[in-house]
C-alpha cells in the first residue's frame, strides 16, 4: 500500500500540544525503514474542500478566524490543512494510507474541533463518488464525519470508540451512522468481536472501504485507550481486509509516537492478508 506523506506536515507545532509532529515523524521513519513506497500529495483544491465544507468555514480556517482551545491558529494552518485533505484524496485514488497531519474526523461542514480543521477522509469519500463504507477505528467518535454523512444513502459510517469521552457524541446509532461505544480498556477480544458485529450490521453493498485510522486505542495512550496491544491492529486489519473492498486509509489520532509505526505496519499487514484470503484479493 502506498503511503501518502509530505515533510511539510511536520513544519508546525505548539509546545505541549499532543497532536505534534513527532507522532507522524516516527510513523514515517518506521514505514520507510520497512520499505513502504511513499507518494507526495498536492494540497486540496477549492472544489475538494467545498464538497464537504461551507465557504464560510473555509474562509475562517484559511484566515485564522476561529477560536477553539484544541485547534491552535498556527501560521499557515490553512495550507497544512489543505495538504492533509489533498493527501486523503490521493490516498483514495491510489488505494493508499495518508499519514499527514492535521487529522480530520472532528471537523464538520461548518465547524472544527479536536485538532481537526478540514475533514480529510470525508473530502476523499465525496470526491471519489463511490458507495462507501467508512470504518472509524479512532478511540474518539468522529462527530464531524457523522455530521457530514448522516442521511447520505451512498455512505455508511461505522465508529468504534470509547464511551463517555471527547467529543461526547456517538452514544447511539442514527440511521446510516452506526455507533459502538466501548468501555475504557475493553481489550482486543471485545473490540474485534464488536467490529465483526458492526460490519455485519453495515451490510455488503459497497464499492469502497475508507478507514479513519486512530492508534489512540493503544493500551497506554493518554487520550482514548481501549486497552489494545500492537497485535490487535493486525486483527483489526485482517477483519477489514476480509471485506475485499477497494480500500484507502487516513490517519486520525494516536499520541504515543513510539508505537505509531509498529501499529500501522500491523494494521497494513492485516489488511493485506485478510484481503488475500480464500476468496482472492480485493480489487
Amino acid at each position: 500500500m502506498d503511503i501518502i506523506f509530505s515533510e511539510r506536515c511536520l513544519e508546525y507545532h505548539a509546545v505541549g500540544h499532543p497532536e505534534g509532529p513527532a507522532r507522524v515523524r516516527m510513523l514515517q521513519h518506521h514505514l520507510a525503514r520497512l520499505g513502504y513506497p511513499f507518494v507526495e500529495p498536492r494540497p486540496a483544491t477549492d472544489a475538494d474542500l467545498l464538497s464537504v465544507h461551507t465557504p464560510d468555514h473555509i474562509r475562517r480556517v484559511e484566515g485564522g478566524d476561529f477560536h477553539d482551545p484544541d485547534c491552535p491558529r498556527y501560521p499557515n494552518i490553512g495550507f497544512y490543512a489543505r495538504l492533509a485533505a489533498g493527501g486523503a484524496v490521493l490516498a483514495a485514488q491510489r488505494h493508499g494510507f495518508s499519514i499527514l497531519r492535521p487529522p480530520g474526523h472532528h471537523a464538520g461542514p461548518s465547524f472544527l474541533g479536536g485538532f481537526c480543521y478540514y475533514n480529510n477522509l470525508a473530502i476523499a469519500v465525496r470526491r471519489s463518488g463511490k458507495r462507501t463504507l467508512i470504518v472509524d477505528i479512532d478511540g474518539h467518535h468522529g462527530n464531524g464525519t457523522e455530521a457530514v454523512f448522516h442521511g447520505d444513502q451512498a455512505v455508511t459510517y461505522v465508529s468504534l470508540h470509547r464511551i463517555y469521552n471527547y467529543p461526547g457524541t456517538g452514544h447511539e446509532s442514527r440511521g446510516n451512522c452506526l455507533n459502538y461505544p466501548l468501555p475504557a480498556r475493553c481489550g482486543r477480544a471485545l473490540y474485534v468481536e464488536t467490529l465483526e458485529q458492526a460490519l455485519a450490521a453495515a451490510g455488503s453493498t459497497y464499492d469502497e472501504l475508507a478507514i479513519s485510522v486512530g492508534f489512540d486505542t493503544y493500551r497506554e495512550d493518554p487520550l482514548a485507550s481501549l486497552g489494545l496491544d500492537v497485535d490487535a491492529f493486525y486483527d483489526i486489519g485482517y477483519v477489514l481486509g476480509e471485506l475485499k473492498l477497494s480500500t484507502f486509509a487516513v490517519l486520525e489520532g494516536g499520541y504515543i509516537p513510539e508505537i505509531m509505526g509498529p501499529a500501522a505496519d500491523a494494521l497494513l499487514h492485516g489488511l493485506s492478508e485478510g484481503a488475500s484470503g480464500p476468496d482472492g484479493p480485493a480489487a
